[in-house]
């Protein structure tokens, strides 16, 4: 199940005398992202590189270090903790010694990794539509049911008999709400696609 982050986290650390700041946020949009990245980048550092993923949609850049030695390492840091919908900007301050291709893709690998894994996360949840409808007396408990497994209720439309429900509801959760609906009504409510 892949996470995103609730906040703007942030990775601080020295790797021969070269000073690394990891930046990781939340985004929902490819302008969010590369927005980020002018906000925080610091023009008098070295190097200000970094990488987002957006549901099939990803970039990368180096920033003038060798080819592959920033920008994939810190997508593949964003894949390997599970996270999409985020955004990580590595900013380095050279400090006179070389770390070479496999030291570089290590720092700003590991760099992401270490401020993906301190992140506070979120859960991303696919939700499939689903509707309803139940008597004035039941919304309110039913609403708590939607909550409950993690549903949305996203319109609601009274009527002479009660109310219409459309509902966001994760797949895996479609059958438990049935069934605590069901019980709920004795028998009344049923969730229709």
């Amino acid at each position: 199940m892949p996470y995103t982050l609730s906040e703007l986290c942030e990775y601080r650390e020295e790797i021969r005398k070269s000073r690394f700041i990891t930046l990781a946020a939340p985004i929902s949009s490819p302008a969010d992202a590369q927005a980020f990245i002018e906000q925080h980048s610091d023009l008098n550092a070295t190097h200000n590189c970094w990488a987002w993923k957006l549901g099939d949609q990803y970039r990368s850049t180096d920033d003038g270090e060798p080819g592959g030695t920033a920008g994939r390492p810190i997508l593949a840091a964003i894949d390997a903790q599970d996270c999409d919908q985020v955004v990580v900007l590595v900013i380095r301050w050279y400090g006179g010694i070389q770390l070479g291709t496999g030291g570089l893709a290590r720092a700003y690998g590991g760099g992401a990794n270490k401020c993906l894994q301190a992140a506070a996360k979120i859960e991303l949840i696919s939700r499939v539509p689903v509707s309803c409808a139940c008597g004035f007396a039941e919304l309110a408990l039913v609403k708590i049911r939607v909550a409950e497994l993690g549903g949305l209720v996203v319109q609601e439309t009274f009527t002479g008999n009660g109310v219409d429900l459309q509902l966001a509801v994760g797949e895996r959760q479609i059958d438990a709400l049935q069934s605590l609906l069901a019980d709920l009504s004795r028998g009344r409510i049923v969730l229709e696609r």
